[in-house]
């Protein structure tokens, strides 16, 4: 299996963090809400197609370092961003 290439961008106007190929193609993404000074992450997706490749945990890292670049407050309410953060305690001190 070749390695798949995609950048992680915010997408603010539909509410997630994306993971894009150079054709545009959303291949997982990372829903947030905005609260203020808190930001909750409900639930990241990578469709099985392109699991395994590390997709989620470049959506965790990068949306964990622009909240931390924001000043945010974080809750993570999904299952893969509270263990991201359990196995890389460099962001603990992001969580409420």
């Amino acid at each position: 299996m070749s390695t798949l290439e995609y950048t992680v961008v915010d997408a603010p106007e539909s509410g997630q963090y994306e993971a894009r190929t150079p054709a545009g193609e959303v291949v997982g993404y990372s829903a947030y809400r905005r609260d203020g000074d808190t930001i909750v992450f409900p639930h990241t997706v990578v469709p099985p197609e392109h699991g395994g490749q590390g997709i989620a945990s470049a959506l965790a890292k990068t949306s964990l370092d622009d909240a931390r670049a924001a000043g945010l407050t974080v809750v993570p309410a999904c299952s893969f961003y509270a263990t991201y953060i359990d196995r890389h305690p460099e962001y603990a001190d992001l969580v409420r």
